[in-house]
């Protein structure tokens, strides 16, 4: 509106302003059961997960349950919980609170990343994190006891739940799980770290068991990762799409 309208409208008691543009939160797919939506709210500020991937990792514990996929539920790179909190809720939501769920992470955020780890659009992600001071973005810093609480607000049984501190290459092979794995998911977005991850935890998924891996689309030394790990195996595996970044394999 020009300044002279805007003149004459305040001669008649009326103003006009401009309002800044109403965010709303993301709409739900219109499929997502009343358990699935309940569980998205409950992990909303625990995650940076898309929904598409909230609710894929949520139907694959499903999945592990009707199928008596046999083995725990493992996830390296935890941030603060989320996705491990949607895999606890499915789980009590199936019936089944007797899996042990191992959640790896450095709980001081992330690892140094190395030159070959680039967003795929190139940028570094040495940059990135040089300028991320925050608790949360790239660094994706979050304490143990951040998680073990988040973790324990599921109802979940603590017993069930295993945080393992430290760097995936120092606690991998050495702290894996003993028993078979039913559901992998992988997110710490390095080259090093997912290459490391897949070489000691992938045999250890149970035949009909789930792989998500979280960073191939977004992080190009994650899928550099990926592609060479399943380029060496005799049989092919199909890296199904979740969303732009999230890819999931049934053994």
């Amino acid at each position: 509106m020009t300044s002279w309208l805007r003149r004459l409208v305040r001669t008649l008691g009326v103003d006009v302003v401009r309002f800044p543009p109403r965010v709303l939160p993301p709409a739900l797919p219109p499929d997502l059961t009343a358990a699935e939506r309940a569980i998205i709210a409950r992990v909303a500020p625990f995650t940076m997960t898309s929904i598409e991937r909230q609710v894929a990792l949520a139907r694959a514990v499903e999945h592990i349950v009707r199928a008596g996929i046999p083995g725990s539920i493992v996830e390296c790179g935890v941030w603060r919980g989320g996705s491990s909190m949607v895999a606890a809720l499915s789980l009590i939501e199936a019936g089944d609170a007797t899996r042990d769920l191992f959640l790896y992470d450095t709980f001081e955020g992330m690892t140094a990343p190395t030159a070959a780890d680039r967003t795929y659009d190139g940028t570094l992600a040495s940059d990135l994190m040089a300028r991320d001071a925050g608790a949360s973005g790239v660094r994706a810093i979050a304490s143990l006891a951040d998680v073990r609480a988040n973790m324990a607000s599921t109802g979940y049984p603590a017993s069930r739940v295993h945080c393992v501190a430290g760097p995936v290459e120092q606690t991998i092979p050495g702290q894996a799980p003993a028993g078979p794995i039913a559901l992998l998911r992988l997110d710490t977005d390095w080259y090093e770290s997912t290459a490391h991850e897949l070489a000691y935890l992938f045999p250890l998924i149970a035949p009909g068991g789930v792989l998500i891996l979280d960073d191939y689309g977004h992080w190009d030394g994650a899928r550099r990762a990926v592609d060479e790990y399943f380029a060496a195996w005799p049989t092919r595996h199909l890296l199904q799409r979740i969303d732009y970044t999230g890819r999931l394999v049934v053994k």
